[in-house]
């Protein structure tokens, strides 16, 4: 296997009672993908992330990060969401902390860095992401976008390897969608490891090197953007994808 596979999901299925969410979903992650999952709403995607994050327990399958199965009871969840971090559609930023805070807890807790490397890491993001000048506020102070900008700077300051986006702008008002896009596309571009879970098809299609197309909880199609969405084979692809483009 090539160095730089991060991440594969290997014959996962997810059931809640009865509820069968994802049947046998197999996919790879290399060094430097940008993987967008795209599906209407209630096909799995989101659970998937969570899967991936260990918010929820696969019922089947593997989940292997360089070779080590996640899902294995001798891994600590919390070490290895220090490498695979996430940024959530509801923000979930601490209120009761200003912006620097929320950027520098996670450091020193789970990472263990002291107050003064925590305090400039969480800077050197927040600089990044646009929000320097907020660091005193808090979240009840800050618009949508500008929430979600600290949740990403919040998740950069752990230095992932793999950072997972889920839906990260459908909360926000239209306005406000650009300016997250625009950081998501900088990180993009500057190499991270990223699985966005979207209903932004441009973005899916101009960003992403990798394309998963989901319906009932199964993965359908996926594939190179530029092919996926100028060419796709299933009918159920199609027919998801000419929804967005008439839009």
């Amino acid at each position: 296997m090539a160095d730089s596979c991060v991440l594969q999901i290997r014959h996962l299925s997810k059931t809640f009672g009865t509820n069968v969410v994802l049947r046998d979903i197999d996919f790879t992650v290399s060094t430097g993908d940008v993987t967008c999952i795209i599906g209407a709403s209630g096909s799995g995607k989101s659970t998937l992330l969570r899967c991936i994050n260990l918010l929820e327990t696969p019922t089947t399958g593997e989940i292997l990060y360089h070779d080590t199965d996640i899902t294995d009871s001798k891994v600590n969840p919390s070490s290895f969401r220090s490498k695979v971090g996430m940024v959530f559609q509801s923000f979930n930023l601490f209120n009761n902390m200003t912006v620097l805070e929320n950027c520098m807890v996670g450091q020193i807790k789970v990472l263990k860095k002291s107050k003064e490397e925590a305090h400039k890491n969480a800077m050197m993001y927040l600089e990044k992401v646009g929000m320097a000048p907020y660091i005193n506020a808090k979240p009840r102070q800050l618009s949508g976008g500008q929430k979600q900008r600290v949740a990403i700077a919040r998740a950069l300051a752990m230095e992932p390897e793999v950072l997972l986006f889920d839906e990260p702008t459908s909360a926000l008002d239209p306005q406000m969608v650009g300016e997250v896009l625009e950081v998501m596309r900088t990180l993009a571009d500057e190499g991270l490891t990223m699985i966005i879970v979207t209903h932004e098809m441009a973005f899916a299609r101009d960003v992403s090197n990798h394309v998963v197309f989901m319906a009932n909880g199964v993965i359908v199609e996926d594939g190179e953007p530029k092919e996926l969405f100028s060419n796709p084979k299933d009918h159920q692809t199609k027919e998801f994808l000419s929804r967005f483009m008439r839009g």
